[in-house]
This record gives structure tokens, C-alpha cells and sequence, in this order.
């Protein structure tokens, strides 16, 4: 199971990268040929990302994420996204979570006991996974 320490890794894995990219500018290192840039931000793009405030609420709640959650979280983002829908509620078993699909980022997460007697606003579309 994927747990909060994974997920806080990842973000400083992508804080190291953006600034190991401008150390790499200014030391006018050998360039990488345009096919293996762009299939790194291609990459870097398709990836799901989860704000502050849902690693946050993930840290609070005791949430964590198994391998195949994220996946099926994953499937959820496409589907909405193929449907159009900007801002989604995705909801997976027990989780629920409220995702910006254009930006690929989790915004905020609601564990089975806020379920309940919860309104969710700002969204255009939910996604069952």
C-alpha cells in the first residue's frame, strides 16, 4: 500500500527536478535531443498530482492510496476528461475526491466518515471508479 511518506517523496522528487532543470540551464550542459524533452513533459504531464490541501487531508484523515487505487483513480480522470468535465468528484469506494481534470491535480479528499451529509460545489461532472 502507498502511503502519505510516498506521496510527500514524490513532491519533493518534483521540487528537486524543476530546480536540478535551471542548475542544468546555467551549466550549459549537453543538451537532450527534442524527442526525450518532450516525452519527459509528456510524461510529467499524464502524471496525477495532488495539492497541498489533498495531501494535507489525506496526512489528517490517515488516508492512503494503494497502487491500484491510484490507477483507478487515474481511470476516473480520463473518463472525465473524455467527457469534457473541468472540475470532477471521483468517487472510489470509500474515498472521494474533488480533481481540476485539466490540470491533472487532486484539490481536496473526503474519507468515508465526511461522506456523509456532505454538498459538493465547483464541479461539472462525478466519475464512480
Amino acid at each position: 500500500m502507498m502511503n502519505m511518506n510516498n506521496f510527500k517523496i514524490k513532491r519533493l522528487e518534483n521540487q528537486l527536478i524543476n530546480s536540478s532543470k535551471a542548475v542544468i540551464r546555467r551549466n550549459n550542459l549537453p543538451k537532450k535531443d527534442f524527442e526525450s524533452v518532450l516525452q519527459q513533459i509528456q510524461n510529467r504531464d499524464s502524471e496525477i498530482k495532488f495539492s497541498k490541501h489533498a495531501i494535507n487531508r489525506m496526512d489528517h484523515r490517515d488516508m492512503t492510496l494503494s497502487k491500484e487505487e491510484l490507477q483507478r483513480l487515474e481511470t476516473g480522470f480520463n473518463k472525465a476528461e473524455e467527457k469534457g468535465v473541468k472540475d470532477a468528484l471521483i468517487l472510489m469506494g470509500d474515498k472521494a475526491f474533488i480533481a481540476s481534470i485539466k490540470n491533472k491535480t487532486v484539490i481536496t479528499t473526503v474519507s468515508k466518515e465526511h461522506l456523509k451529509d456532505n454538498v459538493f460545489t465547483n464541479i461539472d461532472g462525478a466519475v464512480i471508479v
